[in-house]
């Protein structure tokens, strides 16, 4: 019997679905059980208290396989198929760090389900952090008013807490199944000669509150771009086809927010509402928020040509690729290059 505290010191919320990535047997033996997703403890009932209510939740170790799964498609379909196969976790999904095997080798039929719910539903994984970069490539580095700022070996301007808040509301309603999801606005509404971020809504759009809302110096910091340049590093990397297959062809978004800095990205589809990158500029960057809006045609031609993404093994890095009539480039880098920015 294993006691285990956990305690990350961040600023997001975890819930019931969620996944963490690992890397390392979660009790330091050789164990396949290196990463894990998270559920509602199914014994502990929320508490209210003086503070608000208090939820439980269960830490479900699982192998490389099945965290995989839970991303291509979601955390509570995985939690669902993990209950059915008792060595796996059972009704109670009890964690046994000796199991050798995945749920889809002890039972070969369970991944047929993964896809089926993968081509029907797509992903819920909204975001991630990440080891990334992105660089403005239609300004030369010495422009003084360039507001990339991101590109490894300069030092990044901070994101204000209006754009960090804006970006991790777009990580969460990014769970959201909606028909039209929504990106949080980049506007804001004036009140006492103060800026305060709006609740969001669905019917937010950029054009929608253009005529009265927006501050005129939001309208200076967010720039449409000509050509980019997108870094990441391989585990990142191993995630763009799920960003659009499973999240763009769905008509949804997906965001990499940099673990190193304020760098975030933000691939939109054409559905998206709120996005300040539109077909007519579909690169554009508040501050270094870069967002990148890419069309259904594009992405079915990208998806093509990263097929190597789903074998990252197989190939060396640094890798790259590039549609030049696209003005887009996308290099796959050692982790080294993102930690040693200077280097």
């Amino acid at each position: 019997m294993h006691t285990v505290v956990v305690v990350w010191v961040h600023k997001n919320t975890f819930c019931s679905g969620d996944h963490v990535s690992w890397h390392s047997p979660l009790d330091n033996s050789e164990s396949r059980i290196q990463h894990m997703l998270l559920t509602e403890d199914p014994q502990m009932q929320p508490v209210q208290t003086p503070f608000g209510v208090v939820t439980f939740l269960q830490i479900v170790g699982v192998c490389t396989e099945e965290l995989h799964a839970a991303q291509q498609w979601n955390g509570q379909g995985i939690l669902e198929l993990l209950r059915t196969v008792p060595v796996a976790g059972g009704p109670w999904l009890i964690t046994d760090m000796r199991r050798g095997e995945t749920i889809f080798e002890i039972d070969p039929h369970l991944q047929e389900r993964v896809d089926k719910g993968i081509e029907t539903d797509g992903s819920n994984l909204s975001g991630v952090s990440a080891k990334c970069a992105w660089d403005d490539l239609s300004r030369p580095p010495e422009d003084d008013e360039d507001s990339r700022s991101i590109c490894i070996g300069t030092q990044p301007r901070r994101l204000s807490g209006k754009d960090t808040e804006q970006i991790r509301e777009t990580l969460r309603r990014g769970l959201e199944i909606n028909s039209k999801p929504v990106l949080p606005p980049i506007n804001s509404q004036r009140q006492n000669g103060l800026n305060h971020d709006r609740a969001p809504s669905r019917k937010d759009s950029l054009e929608s509150e253009s005529s009265a809302a927006i501050i005129p110096h939001e309208l200076i910091r967010t720039r449409q771009l000509e050509s980019v340049h997108l870094k990441f590093n391989q585990e990142s990397g191993a995630l763009i086809p799920l960003c659009l297959r499973g999240r763009l062809l769905h008509g949804r978004h997906f965001t990499y927010k940099s673990i190193t800095g304020d760098t975030a990205i933000t691939f939109v589809s054409t559905g998206v509402e709120g996005a300040f990158a539109t077909e007519e500029h579909p690169y554009a960057a508040h501050g270094p928020w870069l967002q990148i809006l890419l069309t259904e045609e594009f992405v079915e031609r990208m998806l093509e040509d990263l097929e190597d993404l789903n074998s990252p093994e197989e190939f060396k890095l640094p890798k790259e690729y590039s549609w030049p009539e696209k003005k887009l480039k996308v290099s796959i880098l050692p982790d080294a290059v993102f930690d040693n920015p200077l280097h």
